[in-house]
């Protein structure tokens, strides 16, 4: 690796970044000009490995404007060895005061894919030969407008009587079914969108549905139809037998105010719900493999 340069961008380097063909462009993700012009992207937090002038490593960490945590890498592709982007994450980790969180963006069902396997294998063992360990994996679903089953009539919905019902009922749920952008929360705010949803979200309470079984709570649903798109922020039961209706009951929620398409991230654990998304007509959009350092809480 004599001839390999590993160094930051410096501004207005921007286009070098993107000299190197995307290798999975059919996933959905920030452009890297865009992540730029919006302040999240930087060309210090940006880092290439270069052989012969061309970029084989790219590595670009992203802290929104205003975020409180430490910045996460979110672009990180590899044309070269594991060997050479497990330096460049080195020479990046010590610029940035040591390792911090890698949020491995892969298509939907990767595992299944020998295409994009062979795209993904080097930095993920880049990452591992860094110090990172990989820590759980959450999937990206998309609902775009397939028809909700029907409700049964056992359960109503109602909103919330105030935010205050919503965190005794955030109090009593263990495990929130969906939490999406639960990362973005954390990073930016510093906030644990498990147990305080409304910190995030706001006191707002017009996007919340309670599911009530014979006059108790079983349920509790969160959405945001003004975030960057319509979404099922949370989804918490107290009885598994309503998933199914609540879930569908938040989708038109969204769908009634406008929404054509609903987001929800789900830990890939969670094959149950997993498969009531699916039932319910959400589509697995994309997978986010969590790498860590060793001592993270992650």
């Amino acid at each position: 690796m004599t001839d390999l340069v590993i160094r930051p961008l410096v501004a207005g380097e921007e286009n070098l970044f993107d000299s190197m063909p995307d290798p999975l462009p059919q996933l959905r993700q920030v452009a890297y000009a865009d992540g730029i012009a919006g302040g999240g992207y930087r060309p210090e937090h940006t880092w290439v490995a270069l052989r012969a002038g061309r970029v084989v490593g790219r590595a670009a960490w992203v802290l929104p404007p205003r975020a409180i945590g430490a910045p996460w890498l979110e672009r990180f592709d590899l044309d070269a060895e594991p060997e050479v982007g497990a330096e460049l994450l080195r020479a990046a980790h010590e610029a940035l005061g040591g390792p911090v969180l890698y949020y491995a963006a892969l298509p939907a069902h990767w595992r299944r894919r020998p295409e994009v396997l062979a795209v993904v294998r080097a930095p993920m063992e880049a990452a591992r030969l860094a110090g990172l360990v990989e820590r759980g994996e959450r999937l990206r679903c998309s609902w775009t407008g397939t028809p909700l089953p029907a409700s049964s009539g056992r359960y109503d919905f109602r909103a919330p009587v105030d935010a205050a019902e919503i965190k005794a009922l955030v109090a009593r749920i263990a495990e929130p079914d969906v939490l999406t952008g639960v990362e973005n929360a954390l990073a930016v705010s510093g906030v644990d969108l498990a147990t305080d949803p409304l910190a995030w979200l706001g006191d707002a309470t017009e996007g919340w549905r309670v599911a009530v079984d014979a006059g108790k709570p079983v349920g509790l649903a969160g959405t945001a139809g003004d975030a960057c798109f319509p979404l099922l922020a949370y989804l918490g039961l107290l009885d598994e037998a309503a998933r199914p209706e609540l879930l569908a009951e938040a989708v038109r929620v969204l769908a009634a105010g406008g929404a054509r398409e609903v987001i929800a991230d789900v830990q890939s654990h969670r094959v149950t719900v997993l498969a009531e998304l699916e039932r319910t007509g959400f589509r697995q959009l994309r997978s986010r493999v969590v790498f860590a350092p060793p001592n993270s809480q992650e």
